[in-house]
């Protein structure tokens, strides 16, 4: 689907630049939610019902992530799957992780209160994973500023020293060419670049760390027969990685079946394409070098927040700075927009 025709799917009020916090939602999607909440409150919806478009996006993702839809589960947020591979790491294992890591990535590692977890600058994270380290978790785009971690180096050493590597792509997947493949274990929540609602979240896992993994939130939904898995012993799960599928938030998965049907339509080799362009584009225009990411951040001078507001921008302020994200709604008429209020309070 040519970009144009996919922007059709978005009615933003004001110029949208925030999916790095929250994407918005497509037509398509908002229709399927609506329609799904008026059977809800009519009581014609079915339980069986939402399995269609939950398997539907669990394809989709597969496909963005460039992996076999049986290494895909399914939940509500991604710390919850980080918390997963925590909980099986061994007393004392050395985790590595960046400096300013997304807690999400973080926590879970560091709440079991029984690991060593470490941290490294994040250009230096490769050459701080040794024989020692059991595991490195690291986001694919930094969530504050978005850089992108050096993953081909990351993914070399974590080879070299048998080193269990944990990929957080809620900041990548949805523009960014990130292959799920390279890594054992990658997690995204959906709400952001997905453009899912909220309450949606995916987990790739190779078969043989999947086998390491306790589903710790076992549920009749990752049963080999969901239907059939619904009362007493004994357990019977899938034997994929369908196992750890947690129960899901019914509507929100019919709103992300078709928003991932939008982004596979388009194509990641486009989206990424598309969204750093619009990234570079604005880095131009406010004298600032151009990037390889859709995540832009800038220091703003005196008076750079109201001419945001005045504009009628829609940003985010991450670690004392202006987050802006460019997405497949965005169009150069947006960066434009952007160059123009902000040109003359971005500090170089």
């Amino acid at each position: 689907m040519p970009i144009a025709k996919a922007q059709e799917q978005f009615a933003p009020a004001g110029v949208y630049l925030n999916s790095a916090t929250a994407g918005l939602l497509p037509t398509a999607a908002f229709d399927a939610v609506t329609a799904a909440l008026a059977a809800a409150r009519a009581g014609t919806a079915q339980a069986a019902d939402y399995d269609a478009p939950l398997e539907q996006a669990r394809a989709g993702f597969a496909a963005v992530a460039g992996v076999a839809v049986d290494r895909v589960a399914v939940g509500s947020q991604a710390s919850g799957f980080v918390g997963l591979v925590a909980a099986a790491l061994p007393d004392g294992a050395e985790v590595v992780v960046p400096e300013g890591e997304f807690t999400s990535v973080t926590f879970p590692f560091a709440a079991q209160g029984r690991l060593t977890v470490t941290e490294a600058p994040l250009a230096e994270l490769a050459g701080a994973i040794g024989p020692s380290t059991a595991a490195v978790a690291v986001a694919a785009v930094q969530s504050a500023d978005g850089t992108i971690a050096d993953l081909p180096a990351i993914a070399a050493a974590c080879r070299a020293n048998n080193t269990l590597s944990v990929i957080d792509g809620t900041q990548a997947y949805g523009w960014y060419p990130l292959s799920a493949g390279e890594f054992d274990v990658t997690v995204c929540s959906g709400y952001k670049w997905l453009l899912a609602p909220r309450g949606t979240a995916f987990m790739t896992v190779r078969p043989e760390v999947a086998e390491r993994l306790i589903p710790l939130s076992a549920n009749w939904y990752a049963g080999a027969d969901r239907w059939s898995s619904i009362y007493g012993l004994p357990l019977r799960l899938s034997d994929d990685a369908r196992r750890f599928d947690l129960s899901p938030v019914w509507h929100s998965w019919v709103g992300a079946a078709p928003a991932m049907d939008l982004l596979t339509e388009v194509g990641v080799p486009a989206l990424h394409q598309h969204a750093v362009g619009l990234a570079r584009r604005f880095c131009a225009g406010v004298g600032l070098p151009e990037g390889d990411s859709a995540i832009v951040s800038v220091d703003l001078l005196p008076g750079g927040a109201e001419a945001v507001a005045a504009a009628g921008i829609v940003a985010a302020v991450r670690a004392g700075r202006l987050r802006l994200s460019f997405h497949l709604n965005n169009s150069e008429a947006d960066v434009d927009t952007a160059v123009a209020a902000l040109a003359r309070f971005v500090a170089n």
